[in-house]
């Protein structure tokens, strides 16, 4: 695996690397993998819990405008910053909106103003593709220099976020670096990518055989490795970064990459993707259909050109490895 090295003057280690959301999915590989790299790492929660062996833990309380985040960031230089309002299917929210602003907007603008205080020199705000929009056309790709096109709650409250931050790295105050993956998977995943593997470990069959999509993911090993680039590399500091596997994949081919993995045969019915549109509009599933069969391709050439980092880890390492820790917590 490439690791990074603190190569020269590019690279600067962290005295102290808070991780806000270090209980979570990505957070809790961040903590591993700082960790194993010799990093000094406090993990900021909601409430105390237990993280990786070597990771300070400080609770905080609820993540909005209100977070008294002093105590957590005293002595920290860098913070990356992961805890957030996550999109929700169904949302039963009476106002949607307002609640991912609490959180992801006033949230986040909260600890940047507290990171000034307490001497912070950068924050590595993990963002969301979909700040970009919800798909490309055919040989699209995104880019950070797409007019952005945030097209529900979740991604709104993400670019709003990221304006603010934008203004505060601009007054020159606080060194920003915003990441916005796309689709992130690895052991540890839950919604519906584990909903894909579950289906597929069973041998569902699934009418999914016909789609012609391509899309971008992200193995978390991946990105944990490129957020510690982004903490450490003075060229990060102002930028935005789009990063994936680098892959795109059909959702068709990654059922079947998922199958091979798991060792168990691919089950695909070859339904016209139009009728499954046409399906999820009669359910009421239009958006969950929508993922499955439109695109979404992103430009990491920024990210090559600019930090010299490439994924340490192919799409079919990051299926095996996700299929791997699957058939241990679901081994019938």
């Amino acid at each position: 695996m490439r690791g990074i090295g603190f190569r020269g003057m590019e690279m600067k280690r962290p005295k102290i690397l808070g991780i806000t959301g270090a209980n979570g999915f990505v957070g809790r590989a961040l903590c591993e993998e700082a960790v194993k790299r010799g990093l000094s790492v406090r993990g900021i929660t909601r409430t105390h819990c237990l993280l990786p062996s070597g990771v300070e833990n400080v609770a905080v309380g609820n993540v909005d405008g209100e977070t008294e985040w002093a105590t957590a960031l005293a002595d920290c230089d860098v913070v990356i910053h992961l805890a957030a309002r996550v999109h929700i299917m169904h949302d039963k929210s009476r106002d949607p909106l307002a609640e991912f602003r609490r959180v992801n907007t006033m949230g986040t603008i909260t600890l940047a103003n507290a990171a000034i205080v307490a001497g912070v020199r950068r924050l590595v705000n993990v963002s969301s593709i979909g700040v970009n929009g919800p798909s490309t056309r055919g040989n699209l790709e995104f880019t950070d220099q797409d007019t952005p096109d945030p097209h529900n709650p979740y991604s709104v409250s993400k670019w709003e976020a990221e304006q603010a931050l934008r203004l505060i790295q601009l007054a020159g105050e606080l060194e920003v670096v915003t990441v916005r993956p796309p689709l992130i998977y690895g052991p540890g995943v839950g919604g519906n990518f584990l909903r894909l593997l579950g289906a597929v470990h069973r041998g569902i069959p699934l009418p999914l055989g016909a789609t012609k999509n391509f899309r971008d993911l992200l193995y978390v090993g991946n990105l944990v490795d490129f957020l510690i680039v982004c903490a450490c590399h003075s060229a990060a500091n102002g930028h935005t970064y789009l990063v994936s596997d680098g892959t795109p994949v059909s959702t068709h081919a990654l059922l079947r990459g998922l199958a091979r993995a798991l060792g168990v045969p691919s089950r695909l019915l070859p339904v016209p993707p139009f009728l499954l549109q046409m399906l999820g509009n009669v359910t009421g599933s239009t958006a969950e259909f929508e993922r499955l069969l439109s695109s979404l391709r992103v430009d990491s050439s920024k990210v090559y050109r600019e930090l010299d980092w490439y994924p340490p880890f192919t799409l079919r390492q990051g299926l095996q490895a996700t299929a791997d820790w699957y058939r241990s917590v679901h081994p019938n």
